[in-house]
C-alpha cells in the first residue's frame, strides 16, 4: 500500500500516503518542535519568536508577525511576504504551498487548508489524501474565523468577510463574504474618497 516518493507526490497535488514516510515524519517532527516553542514564547521574547518563525516557515518577510498559538502542518511550505499580521489561533495545513503576499491580515481563527481527502469512502479510508496549493494576494484582508480551501486563489486587494468558507477564487479588489463565500461588491474610488477623508480627521484631530 505504501509507496516511495510520497513527499514529492504530496507536493504535486497527487494522491499519497503520509503514514511511514521517513522524510515527511522529519519533517512534522520538526515542524510540531517549532510550533510548540513558538505557542511557549511570551511578549517580551519578540526576537525569539522571529527566529522561530524564520526555522519554521519556507520563507518570511520583515515584519512577519503570527499571535500565538498558531499551528501548521509543515511549516516549511507555507511562504509569507512582508508586512504580515495573524490574530490568534492561526491554523495553516500546509501540505501544498501556502503563499501569503505583501501586507496582508488576518483576523483570528483563520484557517488556510491544502489538504483534503477523496470523497469515495474506500478509498479515503486507505489514508491516501492529496493537497492543492492555496495563493493569497497582496494586500488582503481577511476577517475572523474565515476558512480557505484547498486550490483557492484570492487576488490583490480583497478584503474576506468575517466567518466566510471560501471554496472558489476571489478576484482582486472585492470584498467578499458567506458561506460558500461570494463576491459582495468591487472596491471603488468612493471607498478611496471615503477613507482618506477618514485618514485626514484622525491627523487633524487633537483629541
Amino acid at each position: 500500500m505504501y509507496g516511495k516518493n510520497e513527499k514529492k507526490k504530496m507536493l504535486s497535488g497527487k494522491l499519497y500516503i503520509p503514514r511511514e514516510d521517513k522524510e515527511l515524519e522529519k519533517d512534522v517532527k520538526k515542524c510540531r518542535m517549532l510550533v510548540r516553542l513558538f505557542n511557549g514564547t511570551t511578549e517580551e521574547q519578540s526576537e525569539y519568536r522571529r527566529q522561530l518563525l524564520g526555522e519554521l516557515l519556507g520563507g518570511c518577510g520583515k515584519k512577519c508577525k503570527f499571535e500565538p498559538p498558531v499551528h501548521f502542518d509543515y511549516g516549511c511550505n507555507t511562504y509569507v511576504g512582508e508586512n504580515f499580521y495573524a490574530n490568534f489561533d492561526c491554523v495553516i495545513l500546509d501540505v501544498n504551498k501556502v503563499t501569503i503576499g505583501d501586507n496582508v491580515m488576518f483576523g483570528p481563527k483563520v484557517c488556510v487548508f491544502t489538504a483534503g481527502h477523496p470523497i469515495d469512502a474506500e478509498i479515503r479510508i486507505e489514508v491516501l489524501e492529496y493537497g492543492y496549493p492555496v495563493t493569497i494576494g497582496n494586500n488582503v484582508w481577511i476577517g475572523g474565523n474565515t476558512v480557505i480551501n484547498p486550490g483557492v486563489t484570492i487576488g490583490d486587494n480583497a478584503v474576506i468577510g468575517s466567518g466566510s468558507v471560501v471554496t472558489r477564487d476571489i478576484p482582486p479588489n472585492v470584498v467578499a463574504a458567506g458561506n460558500p463565500c461570494r463576491v459582495i461588491r468591487e472596491i471603488t474610488a468612493k471607498d478611496k474618497e471615503y477613507w482618506n477623508a477618514k485618514r485626514e480627521e484622525y491627523f487633524n484631530t487633537d483629541d
